[in-house]
């Protein structure tokens, strides 16, 4: 097994050729087309000079300096990087809006959901009251006719004690 002492200097080498290589590569190709230069990744076409360059991935933007936004083509031969940021910006805030309004609606949603549910245990919670009332009512009767049937429904007799 290789010792990680070896190993990273080793990485760190074959990196910094690679980005050596890849500066170089994109220069290169100066006397090409748009789609030759574009095949690689990290290069970008400025129509304006016709030059392949390398991406200045510092900056996240080309600078006017180096190639202006309506002539820099990254990517795609034929989308500008004026219109790419117009279209990602665009689609971004599309993007955040809808996941607002699923957010409001879904708040919404919810909370008239609860109402439903509150509304409906409201209804059935009267429906039971009103069945226990009928029941004590009816229960009231029968003590009512119990009482008159054995003479019972005089005057309490235990009420001279209270």
């Amino acid at each position: 097994m290789m010792d990680l002492r070896v190993l990273f200097p080793a990485l760190l080498l074959i990196c910094g050729l690679a980005t050596v290589f890849t500066d170089d590569e994109c220069e290169k190709k100066n006397a090409t087309s748009c789609e030759d230069c574009l095949k690689n990744v990290s290069c970008l076409w400025c129509i304006k000079t016709k030059q392949c360059l390398t991406y200045p991935a510092k900056t996240i933007l080309p600078p006017h300096s180096l190639c202006p936004l309506n002539d820099a083509r990254w990517g795609l031969c034929w989308m500008n990087f004026q219109t790419l940021i117009i279209t990602l910006s665009v689609l971004v805030a599309v993007l955040i809006i809808a996941v607002m309004i699923c957010m409001f609606c879904c708040c919404k949603c919810e909370n008239v959901g609860s109402k439903r549910s509150e509304a409906k245990m409201q209804r059935h919670a009267n429906k039971t009251k009103a069945k226990q009332e009928e029941r004590r009512a009816e229960m009231k009767q029968r003590h009512k006719d119990i009482r008159d049937k054995y003479g019972l429904s005089g005057p309490n007799p235990y009420s001279k004690f209270s």
